[in-house]
């Protein structure tokens, strides 16, 4: 990345749009069949708040998560044997994509692709993390997501 191209973060709108995001998406998973048996009783404020802070960290913002709320070891415990099924996986990549548009992401195909691009490896690495007695990598850094392959076009 260059000093000049801005971040996920920054493209999208920073905290406040990443704030839209996911309370679309929890909205959404709230009237869900598939995923609101994962959040009885709904989705707290809390919850939203600290993974609006996973994502804000995760696209290149404030490391917020890390400091307050204990980084990729204490997202890692909130899947731990949760038995997340791939129809679930799927079922949140389809919402997460959806609660972008309902939140006004940006839709240039380059943020899109990247967007997308994280939804599909964060699920799949949380469906993997919360099957029963999965072997787990319980230390890492919180992933810091960028452009991949297509930046952003600036004329």
């Amino acid at each position: 990345m260059t000093t000049d191209e801005p971040t996920l973060y920054d493209w999208a709108g920073g905290a406040a749009a990443f704030g839209r995001l996911i309370d679309a998406f929890y909205d959404r998973v709230e009237g869900d069949d598939l995923l609101s048996p994962l959040f009885p009783g709904g989705v707290s404020r809390a919850h939203r708040e600290h993974v609006t802070l996973w994502w804000c960290e995760v696209f290149g913002g404030p490391a917020r998560y890390t400091a307050e709320l204990g980084g990729y070891p204490s997202m890692l415990r909130h899947h731990i044997d949760l038995g997340i099924t791939p129809e679930q996986r799927f079922r949140f990549a389809t919402l997460m994509s959806r609660a972008a548009d309902d939140a006004g992401l940006p839709a240039d195909p380059e943020f899109r692709a990247a967007f997308v691009g994280y939804v599909e490896w964060g699920t799949r690495l949380a469906f993997s993390n919360a099957q029963p007695g999965a072997e787990v990598v319980k230390e890492a850094p919180v992933p810091r997501w960028g452009w991949g392959v297509a930046p952003p076009y600036l004329p």
